[in-house]
């Protein structure tokens, strides 16, 4: 038999008890620590039900403090400005935790939080968070309720003739590339009879010419990007561009905007819920066009 079975003892026919000795849970919380360190973060939740030593080892402040940006003191100070003070008496691991939901700033307009998996930064502007064309005029848009957006409405659009949105974000990003998407759907979806139906009477004009997106950085970055919008009944991040940021800065002001104003036709039955600014090397989880 092999050598992993070499406690087992066969005399009077009984099994001897394996020598008591040292196991996981005897290991310094140190040294498990500093294991941790290496592993993403919910691999550290994972390890700390083993037993009390990694339990302990994984509240460890140095542990959480590698998980966090590196700026993560200007970003709770942008994200909650007044209250920025609660966060003083968190452990790294709670400020972790807060970071990874969705928190809303600048009146509700954005929300921004860390992927939980990597920690990496992610942003929504809603629509009301930015500037439409004709918005205040209801011959051409409108706002509607919705549980499909995380902001609980969008702007539609029934008819227009210029067709324009931009928006603007003054953010302290962590170092790292980003990808700036639009998030938008072809037609109007509601609910019959329990079932999602989309209704596409309004739609017309996109196939006509494309869209334009645009995007520059206040370090001089700029992106530019047409594409047509397809696949009525669908919500599709659209990829405006990418954006880097080379170092912690206090802030970097990011500028975008979505444009169709070639005047000889009109375009209409377009929702448009959010702008997502999302971590590039993983923007293939979204991008669609």
């Amino acid at each position: 038999m092999g050598s992993s079975y070499s406690f087992l003892a066969t005399s009077g026919g009984t099994v001897a008890a394996p020598s008591p000795g040292p196991g996981l849970g005897d290991m310094p919380e140190s040294c498990v620590a500093a294991v941790l360190v290496y592993l993403d973060p919910p691999q550290i939740c994972r390890m700390a039900m083993l037993n009390r030593a990694f339990r302990g080892a994984s509240s460890a402040d140095f542990v959480w403090e590698s998980k966090l940006p590196l700026n993560y003191g200007d970003v709770i100070e942008r994200v909650f400005e007044g209250d920025a003070v609660f966060c003083k008496d968190l452990c790294k691991r709670d400020i972790y935790s807060t970071l990874c939901r969705p928190n809303s700033f600048d009146g509700g307009t954005k929300k921004v939080w860390l992927d939980k998996s990597t920690g990496k930064t992610c942003m929504l502007v809603a629509s009301n968070g930015l500037a439409i064309t004709g918005i205040d005029d209801r011959r051409y848009w409108s706002r509607i309720p919705t549980d499909e957006s995380r902001f609980y409405s969008v702007a539609y659009l029934q008819q227009i003739w210029w067709f324009e949105v931009d928006g603007e974000i003054e953010f302290p990003f962590p170092p790292g590339s980003y990808s700036l998407f639009f998030r938008l759907q072809l037609g109007r979806a509601h609910k019959r009879f329990g079932r999602r139906v989309c209704n596409s009477e309004h739609i017309h004009g996109w196939d006509r010419k494309p869209v334009r997106f645009q995007l520059s950085t206040s370090d001089g970055q700029q992106a530019t990007k047409q594409c047509y919008l397809k696949e009525p009944g669908k919500w599709i991040h659209y990829h405006a561009g990418d954006f880097v940021v080379a170092s912690s800065c206090k802030s970097m002001r990011v500028k975008f905007s979505m444009t169709q104003i070639d005047c000889t036709h009109t375009k209409g039955g377009l929702c448009v819920d959010s702008v997502l600014i999302y971590p590039a090397e993983y923007r293939e989880r979204l991008q669609r066009f």
